[in-house]
């Protein structure tokens, strides 16, 4: 189940014991989609092949297949989107951690994204690891010649075994040119902590966090709750400069978790692409991360990934999330 609410989930508690489930539905919605389980999701079948939502990530890959583009392009297809990738390093990884990275000359970077733009134009971006300064400005000036919308950040700063993905001089290019280019911002609590230059530890923190990382001129900020172990539900905040948003849902207790943050950035791309507003794409990309989380594959010695296909098979046994276990 996921429970949406504008007030801090610690506050809550009592209403959600007492009524078993609280939605309340966005009031700056452009139109209200059924907010709950499989049929929330795009029909595939009802896409028109004249105009098939196209979504780009511009990320590493990860030889593990369980985070980076390799994730992307598995939910970008669930999530009823054409998906198209500009590789910016190739890692040499598995679920017990990252070995090496290759980083890709920049002009080789710069090239793919031509070759993307001048064919099939993305209708919605996201990126993943970008990482140093030259390719991070390198991407904001090529999304400032194209006039790209729909920009997602997900900020990869640390690989789910602890390995380093982006250097600190980058952090600041980031913050000054690539944010203000974006929709929304994505960072988990320790990524939203070098982001805000604070510490964070309540939800009061996090709303703090939001704000301070809002005003390098990202319109949305969400930040992911994954890493906050205090609570029973797992608690994203979605922020807009004015108001928040929380999405709770039971914390699952698994090893299983590799490639969350590429995931959930990468459905809410494929939903931006298929024209849901940001409110809707946050909701459905939630929906898709904690199926994939909530029946996981039990592969690799590590940190497993995610089950990218869980809704579907969720969905063709006729079960629906927020109704059955």
């Amino acid at each position: 189940m996921i429970v949406v609410s504008k007030d801090a989930p610690h506050l809550n508690e009592r209403r959600r014991s007492e009524h078993g489930q609280e939605q309340e539905l966005f009031n700056w919605m452009d139109h209200q989609w059924q907010m709950g389980g499989a049929s929330a999701f795009m029909d595939i079948s009802q896409l028109s092949l004249a105009r098939v939502p196209r979504a780009l990530t511009i990320a590493g890959s990860d030889s593990s297949g369980g985070a980076g583009i390799q994730a992307d392009i598995k939910t970008f297809q669930e999530c009823g989107a054409y998906g198209m990738s500009v590789i910016t390093a190739i890692t040499s990884q598995n679920t017990n951690g990252v070995r090496d990275v290759h980083v890709i000359p920049v002009e080789h970077i710069v090239s793919q994204i031509d070759a993307v733009q001048e064919d099939i134009v993305p209708d919605a971006i996201k990126t993943g690891m970008l990482v140093d300064e030259v390719t991070i400005r390198t991407i904001s000036d090529k999304m400032k010649a194209f006039g790209w919308s729909n920009v997602v950040v997900d900020p990869v700063m640390i690989a789910k075994g602890g390995a380093s993905l982006l250097s600190l001089s980058a952090i600041d290019t980031l913050r000054k040119e690539l944010l203000p280019l974006t929709t929304i911002v994505t960072p988990n609590i320790p990524e939203a902590e070098v982001l805000a230059n604070m510490k964070i530890h309540t939800f009061e923190d996090r709303i703090q966090a939001a704000a301070r990382i809002h005003a390098n001129g990202v319109p949305y900020v969400f930040i992911k709750g994954g890493h906050d172990n205090t609570w029973s539900t797992c608690d994203d905040l979605l922020y807009d400069g004015s108001a928040t948003w929380w999405f709770s849902s039971e914390r699952r207790i698994t090893p299983h978790t590799h490639g969350t943050g590429c995931t959930i950035s990468a459905a809410m791309t494929a939903f931006l692409a298929g024209g849901a507003s940001v409110a809707q794409a946050v909701l459905l990309a939630k929906q898709f991360v904690y199926a994939a989380i909530r029946e996981p594959l039990n592969i690799g010695h590590g940190h497993g990934p995610v089950n990218h296909w869980a809704h579907r098979q969720r969905n063709a046994k006729g079960r629906d999330y927020d109704k059955s276990n």
